[in-house]
């Protein structure tokens, strides 16, 4: 999946694909996650939040299933 970098003290880059609702995000420490069931406007949400690493925090990192790649 293609990520772009995003500006975050945490978070290095995100990547969206929304055929199958997937939101993949690569940290600063090298791990990549994939997040699913990811709506395209949360997807937008997040990239348009001032603070990156807040907002996965509050909506997605607990909300949604996920795996490490």
């Amino acid at each position: 999946m293609h990520r772009d970098a995003v500006s975050s003290s945490n978070i290095m880059s995100a990547g969206y694909d929304s055929a199958s609702e997937t939101m993949e995000i690569e940290f600063k420490d090298g791990a990549v996650y994939q997040y699913y069931n990811v709506n395209e406007h949360l997807y937008e949400q997040f990239k348009s939040a001032p603070s990156k690493g807040q907002f996965f925090n509050m909506y997605i990192k607990h909300a949604v299933p996920f795996s490490r790649v």
